[in-house]
């Protein structure tokens, strides 16, 4: 059968991309967070951080039932000042129900999967697009449960979120079922840099093709004399941070996947992953930056240890609340191979809440979801900068003069939301770790890609015979407007 993706408006999008950085985020000092106190100083996420707790039952009657403990993971630390500041204001008002709130931003999926199996898992948990967890594979588990019917039952919630237009086969939804609803969008990734040490190098701004950001990044390391580097990266998927992008915006197929004719095919990424090999090749990263997890790294990005980093726009509110620089960062667009663009960028709907199906009291879990996914939630939210607002009813609500880093990713032209490519077990590593060891000089990018080939497909082929996927066939797939393709589904 056939189905349309459904595509985010641009136009509201960049519109409301101007908005504030944080300027709106003065509530209750935050105690629990493992990075606080620490911001420049490079030490290790823990893993687990509880930023808010339950208050005790404001009631005296000793007779009264004891308040619901809805449990909240979430795998986001940019935003953790409003999410505390919310969390305990929705737990000085309600007696009935109370959020326990943690951070957990390494291994966010394992720990997931872990914590359900062992019968340890929250309630509640944070997901986005861009958190790798395919959707079939959490349903067909067991773990996810539908949201269809409550969304069904509350109108605010609809009105709010216009989830019944932001509905993305295989992303938050299968069929008619809807497992989350986005309330924001981030952007493609950007490339964030150290002004300083680039000026220094003799750059005023980002190359536009890859091969120059290699050559920056050289440029700026001879300087350096081994004290500032000209890269850093992170062990939290080092080449979706932004390389993937670079090959998107380049016209590769988007993870692999040739919609065209429904089948993987890698080789377009050959090119890429000889080029940005010669990062190591030219000693050009920051030593042992691959092995730190996300948050270490951005703590020496913004010490000034090196002068690239790569991520989405999540940086707006990291590098300026989170881990506030030594220095003036700018933020420009990614590179391409040729300089040119021949496709689109991934933007990702995000911050969004999906209910684990083990939650005890499924009501209120909802409940939970239904207020971080309220306007009086959202406005304060997308005022600090944390997220653009995906609905054009947040969009209206949103005062635009407060206008902070969160202008520097507003969404490009360029930039479109892809159908979810099919959802296959692979044996061994995949692309992204496949990838990154080319990059590394552990393999040759020819081995490495004619090795996925045949694993993906064949990973495909056992899907489609055991019906655990289906072949996504786009005939009219236009690289820089994926979302508009009419989709066909097949079994075979």
């Amino acid at each position: 059968m056939k189905r349309r993706i459904g595509s985010i408006v641009l136009t509201v999008v960049l519109a409301v991309m101007l908005t504030a950085c944080g300027a709106a985020n003065t509530g209750t000092a935050n105690t629990g967070s493992a990075d606080a106190g620490s911001a420049n100083t490079g030490t290790a996420d823990t893993g687990t951080s509880a930023t808010a707790t339950p208050v005790a039952s404001a009631s005296e009657d000793n007779t009264a039932a004891e308040p619901v403990i809805v449990e909240v993971w979430s795998n986001n630390r940019h935003d953790e000042t409003y999410m505390t500041e919310m969390v305990d204001a929705f737990n000085a008002s309600h007696t009935d129900v109370q959020i326990s709130y943690t951070i957990m931003t390494d291994d966010w999926q394992n720990s997931i999967q872990l914590a359900f199996q062992a019968g340890t898992a929250p309630d509640v948990i944070t997901i986005s697009a861009s958190d790798g967890m395919k959707l079939n594979d959490y349903v067909t588990s067991g773990m996810f449960e539908s949201l269809s019917d409550y969304i069904a039952a509350d109108t605010a919630f609809q009105e709010v979120t216009e989830v019944y237009d932001h509905m993305y086969e295989g992303l938050n939804s299968i069929d008619d079922a809807i497992y989350w609803a986005a309330n924001g969008v981030r952007s493609g990734t950007r490339i964030e840099y150290n002004t300083e040490l680039v000026s220094v190098a003799g750059y005023t701004e980002i190359p536009d093709t890859l091969e120059g950001v290699v050559q920056l990044t050289k440029e700026v390391t001879a300087l350096g004399d081994g004290v500032t580097y000209g890269v850093g990266f992170t062990s939290s998927g080092p080449f979706g941070r932004w390389l993937e992008g670079v090959g998107e915006m380049s016209g590769y197929t988007h993870r692999g996947y040739d919609y065209t004719t429904g089948t993987y095919d890698f080789s377009s990424w050959a090119p890429l992953l000889e080029t940005a090999a010669q990062f190591y090749t030219d000693g050009s990263v920051l030593p042992g930056s691959e092995t730190q997890g996300v948050d270490n790294s951005r703590a020496l990005f913004a010490q000034g240890s090196f002068a690239v980093w790569g991520n989405a726009s999540q940086e707006a509110g990291v590098f300026t609340e989170q881990f506030p620089t030594t220095f003036e960062w700018g933020v420009s667009e990614l590179p391409t191979m040729s300089g040119e663009v021949a496709g689109a960028l991934s933007i990702t709907p995000n911050f969004g809440f999906t209910m684990l199906s083990s939650a005890e009291d499924k009501d209120a879990a909802w409940q939970i979801i239904s207020y971080f996914s309220s306007e009086e939630f959202l406005k304060g939210y997308f005022e600090g900068g944390y997220s653009a607002p995906l609905s054009s009813y947040m969009a209206g609500k949103i005062d635009s003069s407060k206008v902070g880093r969160l202008a520097d990713f507003a969404i490009q032209d360029y930039e479109d939301v892809y159908p979810s490519t099919p959802s296959v077990t692979v044996e061994g590593d995949e692309y992204p770790t496949v990838f990154w060891n080319v990059i590394m000089g552990n393999i040759s990018a020819e081995d490495a890609i004619a090795d996925l080939n045949t694993r993906y497909n064949d990973a495909l082929a056992r899907g489609l015979a055991n019906g655990s996927c289906t072949r996504l066939v786009i005939e009219d797939f236009d690289p820089l407007h994926p979302s508009s393709g009419t989709c066909t589904y097949l079994s075979e």
